[in-house]
């Protein structure tokens, strides 16, 4: 029941956050407006999110990894914790919680018609490995959406939208730079994910790779940001082309953390 009625009254504190964030574009005023209350609004969510959470565990005896309820709720919580810790750092950062929101609402919306009772937890997660592949995980797809965040406003500056409501904002450039960096230490991070689970695999199952579908979707979503950061260093695309590359390459690792897990009948079936 506790965590039931934190989980909701978390989702309600998004929502409204999203909605202010929103709103604040209509006054055209920049990075300013209407962000200070968006961003209250997001950090009540997150500790009551982070509450939720805790009571789960500490209810089931495992960590939220087992079932898609459990791994959608985790992950739109790690998310919203990383985008809320990268705009504590960079002020841009901050201005662009209106560009994350439809992912965030799309994985809280799915997380409710997820069966929420609990899951099993396999043998083979009764390992410190499984935490620092999470957490590693967590940490690059968290950076990557923050990159995809930056990398937006080039590209709707575009259009009539955006050029009415972004004019005001840093140039282009400084967006891109920003979205370059984030994406730089994503990759960084899924690379030690990708590491971390070849071990984990060959513990659990007795070999490093066995190009099943999950690990297959890993590697491809690894040469797709690797390309992007090559690309944009070789052949400098636009911002606004920069930024819609990203956006590809996080469709691709959505699909690949929430889609070929829950339909693969491999050995990887299910995600953390």
């Amino acid at each position: 029941m506790a965590e039931g009625l934190a989980l909701h009254s978390a989702l309600a504190l998004y929502a409204a956050a999203f909605g202010l964030a929103w709103m604040s574009l209509r006054t055209e005023s920049g990075l300013q407006s209407g962000y200070t209350a968006a961003a209250s609004l997001f950090g009540g969510a997150l500790l009551l999110h982070t509450l939720s959470l805790a009571l789960r565990w500490q209810a089931h005896g495992h960590g939220p990894f087992t079932t898609m309820h459990e791994i959608l709720s985790s992950n739109l919580w790690s998310l919203a914790l990383v985008f809320a810790l990268a705009g504590w750092g960079v002020r841009e950062v901050r201005a662009t919680l209106w560009a994350v929101s439809p992912v965030l609402l799309v994985m809280a919306i799915w997380m409710l018609l997820a069966d929420a009772r609990p899951g099993h937890m396999p043998p083979t997660y009764a390992t410190p490995l499984l935490y620092l592949h999470t957490l590693v995980g967590k940490l690059f797809l968290g950076l990557l959406l923050v990159a995809v965040a930056l990398g937006a406003v080039p590209w709707l500056r575009r259009t009539p939208w955006g050029a009415r409501r972004l004019a005001r904002w840093p140039d282009d450039r400084r967006f891109d730079e920003l979205a370059h960096r984030f994406s730089a230490f994503a990759f960084v991070c899924e690379t030690l994910m990708l590491i971390v689970g070849a071990v984990w695999a060959q513990d659990a199952w007795g070999r490093y790779w066995a190009w099943d579908p999950l690990e297959s979707w890993a590697f491809v979503t690894w040469v797709a940001l690797a390309a992007t950061l090559h690309a944009r260093i070789a052949l400098r695309p636009t911002p606004a082309a920069h930024g819609l590359w990203l956006a590809l390459v996080f469709a691709i690792a959505f699909l690949t953390f929430f889609g070929v897990p829950f339909i693969s009948t491999a050995p990887h079936k299910g995600a953390v």
